[in-house]
């Protein structure tokens, strides 16, 4: 496993193909599904393709991308938090997404600034966006917490979403 950094209770780590059941359950679950969207994973092979086209393909062209995220004391996947490079943002962004059982433990600050870090220190990353939904709060109050600032609205070329911008 590529260990990315850590945390006091958490591990994050490449993705691989051995993730399907995970992923699966992640990109299913209802938090995803209201605000990130479907991305028609249902199965394993359906996530295999999400892999190998999404976070592995990142990682090979871009040297980042989504991350596992795992409590360091079992070693249970809990969420995904990374750095993405979409052709609709000048800069590379922020994503993470939880699992319903975990949040409001405050993984998602302790996951997302791990990475922030991880970007800023590692890969050198001078400027990190970040996009959510404006109806989104828990993820605005996040990203705010974060030390990123709302730059106003930001209507997504591929999908015509409008969004909420956020930058370092």
């Amino acid at each position: 496993m590529n260990t990315i950094t850590h945390t006091e209770r958490l591990i994050i780590r490449q993705l691989t193909l051995g993730d399907t059941g995970f992923i699966i359950e992640l990109l299913n679950s209802p938090g995803w599904l209201k605000f990130i969207g479907d991305r028609n994973v249902h199965n394993t092979d359906d996530a295999l393709n999400y892999l190998t086209n999404g976070p592995l393909k990142s990682y090979a062209e871009h040297g980042f991308g989504l991350y596992l995220v795992a409590t360091k004391t079992d070693d249970t996947p809990i969420g995904m938090c990374g750095i993405l490079k979409r052709a609709t943002l000048n800069n590379p962004d922020i994503g993470y997404a939880l699992l319903p059982g975990f949040a409001g433990m405050g993984y998602a600050y302790e996951m997302a600034n791990a990475v922030l870090k991880h970007a800023q220190h590692d890969l050198k990353l001078p400027v990190i966006s970040a996009i959510t939904l404006p109806g989104n709060t828990s993820s605005v109050k996040l990203l705010g917490k974060l030390g990123l600032h709302n730059k106003g609205l930001f209507v997504a070329e591929d999908s015509k979403e409008t969004l909420l911008l956020f930058q370092n």
